[in-house]
């Protein structure tokens, strides 16, 4: 759907897992004041870079994955694993800990 609106990456997540980035927090609060990245908190907010192939039930059928390349998701704040690819930043979580898709 949006694949050629992300990231080309070289790593793939396997099974029912999801590969984001996180979404960079403003540099400056509402009221105009620099925020610095000591300040800062970690954003639950991230955006699907790449997406595995799902997870099957006992039985043998395919349970997909519910999120697409490109959308916003919202994850748990402990979530998954953080890796560095390419001097870029990523997270690989479980589709389980995706919360919810920001519209």
């Amino acid at each position: 759907m949006a694949q050629d609106t992300a990231k080309k990456v070289s790593i793939k997540p396997l099974g029912n897992r999801v590969l984001v980035q996180r979404v960079e927090e403003k540099e400056t609060t509402k009221g105009g004041l620099f925020l610095p990245d000591s300040a800062k908190q970690k954003q639950e907010t991230a955006k699907v870079i790449a997406i595995g192939s799902g997870s099957k039930t006992k039985d043998g059928k395919d349970i997909p994955i519910p999120v697409a390349v490109g959308d916003t998701i919202l994850m748990d704040k402990y979530a998954g694993q953080e890796v560095t690819l390419d001097d870029e930043d990523y997270i690989i979580v479980r589709a389980d800990d995706i919360i919810a898709i920001v519209k």
